[in-house]
């Protein structure tokens, strides 16, 4: 299920539990099992250190995520029909399979994370990446800067993944700048 930035935030602040409300441990079943077996040796409570890192990143994450979500629409936008591309998978747009369930779910915007399938296969999708100089070529999510990689290379031969696959994290940067980046990689 997708939550939209508002009901996360919701959920977050209802229960007072930053980041740890996601696991409901009063179910029995497989998951309550697995913490309790793991909480002794990791440790129940995040340090000092790390609680702050996540406050200070809580501070901006609605600003954060409203800006990727706006530049992963416009960059969405700009190659759906892009004779480079052959296509884009983000649920914003129209045409995606899962549009009308991500309305419903995805209040706030649709995030961040989009793919492109690029023509001309596996080598020309390495290329790409490659030559991308502001997205990084990385895989994570959640920060501050854009990121690219082509998922059949991070997955391995055995994945399902078509060969011209690129997943992007799209984040903060102007979207102007990052549209000219890909386009420059196109070259």
């Amino acid at each position: 299920m997708y939550y939209g930035l508002k009901e996360w935030l919701v959920r977050i602040s209802e229960k007072r539990s930053i980041g740890l409300d996601f696991v409901d441990i009063t179910r029995p079943d497989a998951v309550r099992q697995k913490i309790r077996t793991l909480r002794p040796k990791l440790g129940g409570v995040p340090g000092a250190f790390e609680a702050w890192l996540l406050l200070r990143g809580m501070r901006t994450l609605s600003i954060r995520y409203e800006r990727a979500s706006e530049n992963a629409m416009r960059i969405a936008q700009h190659f759906s029909g892009h004779p480079k591309v052959e296509s884009v998978l983000c649920p914003g747009l129209e045409e995606h399979p899962g549009h009308s369930i991500a309305c419903k779910q995805m209040t706030g915007g649709f995030g961040g994370m989009l793919s492109l399938c690029v023509q001309g296969g596996e080598a020309e999708a390495r290329r790409f990446v490659t030559g991308l100089k502001l997205v990084l070529t990385a895989t994570s999510l959640g920060g501050v800067e854009s990121l690219a990689e082509h998922r059949k290379t991070t997955e391995g031969p055995k994945s399902l993944v078509p060969d011209n696959l690129i997943r992007f994290s799209i984040c903060i940067e102007n979207a102007d700048d990052l549209i000219d980046d890909l386009e420059q990689a196109f070259q």
